[in-house]
């Protein structure tokens, strides 16, 4: 199965495919790869602040720059992973990777599945969702937080 089936088709990337499907990435996703996703679970994305998922879901560019951070192009193994100090990702902007003899790191994010294998690439679970800088918010601006001034007032978790 490819990256987008097999996220698809656990029980923890729900949220992730529907952000998937809505910034129209099922098809690239399902290319030839390899790609590595780091994956946040349905958990990450429901410790974004109120607001700031259904603000990524109205806002397509941001959302697809959101989801493009989590993706490195090659098959980047949990291995492979712990020898490296940083990753560039699809979206452009460079992902600091870190390994503390138990943990990788990926960002803030933990890895918390690694190696979910897939035709075109691997899936490592995360518990958090990574935020690139934007080039509208301040550099320093926790990305959570622009995310939430942007969404506004609007919405409240996607299942609402």
């Amino acid at each position: 199965m490819d990256i987008v089936d097999t996220a698809s088709s656990a029980d923890n990337f729900k949220t992730l495919v529907k952000a998937v499907v809505a910034a129209g990435l099922v098809e690239t996703l399902r290319g030839p790869g390899p790609f590595t996703v780091f994956a946040p679970t349905d958990e990450a994305f429901e410790r974004l602040p109120w607001g700031a998922l259904d603000g990524l879901l109205n806002d397509i560019p941001k959302l697809t720059q959101v989801l493009t951070y989590h993706v490195a192009s090659g098959k980047l193994t949990a291995s492979d992973v712990m020898g490296l100090v940083s990753t560039p990702t699809v979206q452009g902007q460079t992902l600091k990777l870190s390994f503390d003899g138990t943990t990788v790191k990926v960002g803030d994010a933990s890895v918390v599945q690694a190696d979910i294998d897939c035709d075109n690439g691997v899936i490592h679970a995360i518990d958090a969702v990574l935020m690139p800088t934007f080039e509208d918010a301040p550099a320093h601006a926790d990305a959570a937080e622009a995310t939430e001034s942007d969404a506004g007032q609007s919405g409240g978790s996607m299942d609402d």
